[in-house]
């Protein structure tokens, strides 16, 4: 916990003070969801795949950074990464930034489920239907990390709202 003046916020003490979200559809138009236990909300949560930069790795860059964590979380290789847009997770709670980072050429490598007893359970959802999961998910008491719907939102285009492309 930090404190500057009368506000207090989180700040990693590893890493680069970044995390990629990352963006991932197979070639048979399923997106990647991870499901796993987060501590601080004391729930299981669906997200998007995701990791930070640098913590383990002193040359991390995002790009690297999702290219592992896909494949930690996952077990799918992406052939390219692209960032989309970096910003700030919760600007008033956490210096934390993350960059979404769209996967595309994907090919599976392993089994996925992360590292260090990370726990996940990937989840490879229709496209079509992803919405309806998650919201069925959420009725059934996982917490749905934000984020994702603007992940789903960005399997099509671009921050600018232009197609991907």
């Amino acid at each position: 916990m930090m404190r500057r003046g009368h506000w207090e916020y989180a700040e990693r003490t590893h890493g680069k003070g970044m995390a990629v979200i990352i963006i991932a559809v197979t070639p048979d138009d399923r997106v990647l969801f991870v499901e796993q236990q987060r501590v601080p909300l004391g729930a299981r949560t669906i997200e998007m795949p995701a990791g930070l930069v640098g913590d383990d790795h002193d040359h991390d860059t995002l790009e690297s950074a999702a290219r592992r964590e896909l494949v930690e979380e996952t077990g799918w290789e992406p052939a390219k990464v692209e960032v989309l847009l970096i910003g700030p997770t919760s600007a008033g709670m956490s210096s934390e930034r993350i960059a979404f980072v769209r996967a595309t050429g994907l090919r599976r490598v392993g089994d996925g489920g992360g590292v260090d007893g990370e726990d996940i359970v990937v989840h490879e959802v229709p496209r079509d239907h992803a919405p309806a999961w998650l919201m069925a998910k959420q009725d059934e008491g996982y917490e749905l990390d934000l984020k994702l719907w603007a992940g789903l939102w960005m399997i099509e285009r671009n921050p600018d709202g232009s197609a991907a492309g």
